[in-house]
């Protein structure tokens, strides 16, 4: 039997209560350490089975970035074909990441007939080393034409291979590049990896100054922490703007919000805590490094942290992590929600990209020491992040920015579109000495004295933290807090290495030529921090920034205040966008002018489906709602008036108003929808936007009806069900 209108929405509360937990799916003694890396290829994998001569030289690649040496990969391919088999794998893929922001990949099997209805499981060195996927249906940018199908993926060594496992088979994934028959990159990872290795080569030419000799590789770090929302499945599948948008294009504020904070770090619901621990635990099988788990602020909100990762495998990390928690959300009869605002009204979800820099035998290049205004090396780095986020603050804007990022950036939730740096109040009175000539002290950290006597002493750090703040220090690394909790970590992460490369650039070219010429260095390092403090110190905020008094500030001080995604993607076209990406052969102009169409493209898409989707549901669901309810009310005062009753017609009117206003809106989203809206991506995007305020209209009828309409005849499973009911 079909179910409309109120019992779809009836239909899903009850099978909400009739749930019930999936049996337990593993071994209850089973030691937690017995699954870590279990369906990963890892080194110590590789060094059980390779020759010793292959293994050696994979390591190199992988820790010293030496070029890969084609002449190992049939022994790499025998021996991970082997060890894939024994996993119960039967097919391979080479996975990659185009600029869809999502995960994408071709399954090959193993096996391969040899005659008399014998097969031959093969996978050979090359087949490991390149494949050739159909390029011509994924976001180019006027890389390649529609017709122009060839492309190629890579492997990528630096970063394991996996099993990815399913209830009927398990597949061999191998992380790979993908590019076109020219080179160039049509993916998220060619670029990482090669802003990776621009950003590592200038910061070893900071250490070598500072008389470091011999050292492995520097690579960026990152561990990205994870909000998301938990829906009952069967609300979910009642909303058609949810399924095809992510995020609700209806409904009105619950009664009660999450203004009682009652639901941050509270206790976790048991349903909820079985989905994670499933999660964890494929993760962990994974080798993926979950560390924390909390309830967020919202209602139906929690959040995942893991441990840093070198950023390569963090951000590959990161995808197979959105991909987890999807099917195992699933398994448990609930959807996972990765839109960065899916309910209007409510705190949207970020992902903290919390950066760093370093290797196994430095750690990170970001921790200060208690005496950071004696720590040169540190202070050298942390002003190249400085001048680097100062001067290219665009860049790292255009960065986060998505039609659905827009929801979020800038609310009293998360951070503002204006790109400032919070230092701390240690770290900012040694940068002020530092403008004033030289750094002699650093406040220490105090001790708090809790007045409870079974408690001991507990030590304070010398700065608070800053949740205002889009780009923050805390402690040994900087929190880059604007990211969307939807959005690919490879393009903060790229942006990042790239105008780091810059700054250590820079600095390493003023400090070479100083000691070149006779001067001691640590004047010479003196001279440079003040310089960069004097010339960049504009970015550095330590205040409220949501404040209305920080935009006025801000200008002042002549930081870009880019509120929206189209105000942010003429960014990546400015000359001096093309000059950084290029200089250090991240981009050349066509890849970095096919990033910009695509942004255009995806952001007029993402609108486009969402007006579409505004346009059909106030008009075959909630419109016919609401009249039918209208319809009620109009026969009741007939039949008061027939028994010579006169009626009360202000109910009536009530609803009568925003019903010709949700009339009026469809009718002129409508119109919107049908004019011409360009000739180029960027003119498709701007009319695009100029949809929003017709939706909005829209949104505005229908969530005032849903707070007239009879409950019995409305729809759409609402806010308070959808987030409280789990």
């Amino acid at each position: 039997m079909t179910l409309s209108g109120n019992a779809v929405r009836l239909q899903a509360i009850t099978n909400v209560e009739a749930y019930v937990p999936p049996a337990i799916s593993f071994d209850p003694a089973e030691a937690p350490g017995e699954i870590w890396g279990a369906n990963v290829f890892t080194l110590a994998e590789m060094r059980l089975r390779l020759p010793k001569a292959a293994y050696k030289s994979v390591v190199a690649t992988i820790e010293k970035g030496a070029k890969l040496d084609p002449a190992i990969a049939d022994s790499v391919a025998s021996v991970m074909k082997d060890w894939a088999l024994s996993k119960g794998a039967t097919h391979y893929a080479h996975v990659f990441y185009p600029m869809t922001g999502l995960t994408a990949e071709k399954h090959d099997s193993f096996l391969e007939p040899v005659g008399d209805g014998q097969t031959l499981a093969e996978f050979a060195g090359k087949t490991l080393i390149q494949g050739e996927p159909d390029a011509s249906s994924f976001p180019s940018g006027g890389l390649r034409s529609t017709f122009e199908a060839r492309g190629y993926t890579g492997w990528d060594v630096t970063s394991p291979a996996y099993i990815l496992e399913n209830p009927n088979g398990n597949t061999l994934c191998i992380p790979t590049v993908f590019v076109s028959m020219t080179g160039e990159a049509l993916d998220y990872k060619t670029p990482l990896l090669r802003s990776q290795q621009a950003m590592g080569a200038q910061a070893e030419r900071i250490l070598r100054l500072f008389g470091h000799e011999d050292f492995d590789h520097i690579v960026s770090f990152c561990g990205p922490e994870q909000e998301y929302f938990l829906i009952d499945r069967h609300f979910f599948l009642a909303r058609p703007d949810l399924i095809n948008s992510g995020r609700t294009l209806f409904g009105a504020k619950p009664p009660k919000g999450q203004e009682f904070d009652d639901h941050y770090f509270g206790a976790i619901p048991d349903r909820v805590l079985g989905f994670m621990m499933d999660t964890e635990r494929e993760l962990f099988k994974l080798g993926i490094p979950a560390k924390t788990r909390h309830n967020e602020v919202a209602p139906g909100q929690f959040e995942i942290a893991p441990m840093f990762e070198k950023a390569n495998i963090a951000a590959d990390h990161q995808q197979l992590l959105m991909t987890t928690f999807k099917n195992i959300a699933k398994k448990h009869g609930m959807e996972c929600l990765f839109h960065e605002k899916p309910f209007a009204g409510v705190n949207g979800s970020g992902k903290h990209v919390n950066f760093s820099l370093g290797n196994a035998q430095f750690g990170s290049l970001l921790v200060p020491g208690d005496t950071p205004h004696e720590n040169a090396q540190f202070l050298v780095f942390c002003a190249a992040v400085i001048r680097a986020v100062h001067k290219f603050s665009g860049l790292l804007r255009v960065s986060v920015a998505s039609a659905t990022n827009d929801h979020r950036l800038g609310a009293n939730e998360a951070p503002p579109a204006i790109i400032s740096i919070f230092l701390g109040d240690q770290l900012a009175d040694v940068f002020e000495q530092i403008a004033k000539g030289a750094a002699t002290s650093s406040k220490g950290k105090g001790s708090m004295i809790i007045g409870v006597d079974t408690l001991p002493v507990l030590p304070t750090d010398p700065g608070d933290r800053n949740r205002t703040s889009p780009f923050a220090f805390t402690g040994n690394r900087f929190e880059f807090r604007a990211p969307g909790s939807g959005q690919t970590i490879n393009v903060p992460m790229i942006i990042l290495n790239t105008i780091m490369a810059d700054s250590l650039d820079y600095m390493a070219t003023w400090l070479e030529k100083a000691v070149g010429e006779g001067e001691d260095f640590d004047m010479a390092v003196q001279k440079l921090l003040t310089e960069i403090i004097t010339e960049h110190g504009a970015v550095v905020f330590n205040g409220d920034g949501y404040s209305d008094n920080w935009a006025v500030e801000a200008e002042a001080r002549g930081l870009p205040n880019l509120k929206m995604t189209l105000d942010a993607i003429p960014e990546l076209g400015k000359p001096e966008a093309i000059e950084v990406f290029e200089k250090y052969g991240v981009f050349n102009a066509r890849e970095l002018h096919s990033r910009e169409e695509v942004r255009y493209e995806m952001y007029a898409l993402t609108v486009g489906v969402e007006a579409k989707l505004t346009l059909e549901m106030g008009s075959t669901v909630i419109l016919p709602a609401a009249i039918r309810y209208q319809t009620e009310l109009a026969q009741n005062v007939a039949t008061l008036k027939a028994a010579g009753v006169e009626p009360d017609l202000t109910m009536l009117q009530t609803v009568s108003a925003p019903i010709s206003d949700l009339t009026a809106a469809l009718t002129a989203l409508k119109a919107g929808m049908d004019a011409h809206g360009g000739d180029t991506a960027a003119e498709e995007a701007a009319h695009a936007q100029s949809l929003l305020a017709l939706m909005d209209d829209v949104r505005w009828a229908a969530d005032t009806l849903e707070n007239l309409v009879a409950d019995d005849l409305w729809p759409l499973p609402t806010y308070q069900e959808m987030l409280y009911i789990l």
